[in-house]
């Protein structure tokens, strides 16, 4: 069996999704770079390992719960798309709103703003057809999928051949949305208001700390959980 040092960050979490905690505090990415060994991770963060063990261990170690690798593919899905799309949408037009104030009213004391409200408004756009995607054409496939091994019939190949290549989209999609909001985070100060910074600043702040965490969340129950099981499902019904 691997150590933990070995094992890469993204499967850490979907085993035991508890640990996204502990890498959330160290500024570890495991949703965009949940595809390498924790001692790299460690490494490049400049985290102590021997530090993130004992507590990734510490959460280990404490009582199990059913967690999202157990949910069948239908299931993941319905959860991505009423709880994370949902959110998506809902909290982009405030959000919005916040950040054209902030930079209007803000922005000649703090012109990162002006760029901060510019790469939301692009993710705001880009996430937008991206889920849309997900919601007409990767995820009806997948629950299609899921429908003909249980049934057991035939599934006609889709117009996209393997079911990899939108999957391989939709990560593309992932890594670019992880880097926009690491732009947004460094530029924001890790979202910390500063001094002058009135009550619409904090509150700007606060959700756009949240929509990342939600985001994070959101890209690792893709990357990591759904899309591998998609790929194998795949595979094995055209074998």
């Amino acid at each position: 069996m691997k150590s933990l040092a070995e094992r890469k960050v993204g499967k850490i979490v979907a085993d035991n999704f508890k640990t996204a905690k502990v890498f959330t505090k160290y500024g570890i990415d495991f949703c965009c770079k949940g595809a390498i060994p924790l001692q790299e991770a460690c490494e490049i963060n400049s985290v102590s390992l021997k530090q993130i063990t004992d507590e990734l261990n510490a959460v280990l170690k404490e009582e199990s719960l059913s967690g999202y690798k157990d949910f069948n593919l239908s299931e993941l899905i319905d959860h991505i798309t009423y709880t994370h799309h949902q959110y998506v949408e809902n909290t982009i037009p405030p959000l919005k709103a916040y950040l054209l104030k902030l930079a209007t009213v803000h922005g000649d004391r703090h012109p990162e703003l002006l760029e901060i409200r510019d790469l939301f408004m692009e993710a705001a756009d880009a996430l937008t057809a991206h889920m849309k995607k997900e919601e007409l054409i990767l995820f009806p496939y997948i629950k299609a999928m899921e429908e003909a091994d249980r049934s057991h019939f035939t599934l006609s190949v889709p117009h996209f051949g393997h079911v990899k290549n939108p999957i391989i989209m939709m990560e593309d999609d992932h890594d670019s949305e992880g880097e926009r909001f690491r732009k947004i985070s460094k530029l924001s100060d890790s979202y910390t208001t500063p001094a002058d910074g009135c009550q619409t600043y904090k509150v700007a702040y606060a959700m756009l700390k949240e929509f990342e965490e939600d985001l994070h969340t959101h890209i690792h129950l893709e990357n990591n959980i759904l899309f591998p099981k998609g790929i194998s499902l795949f595979e094995k019904l055209n074998a």
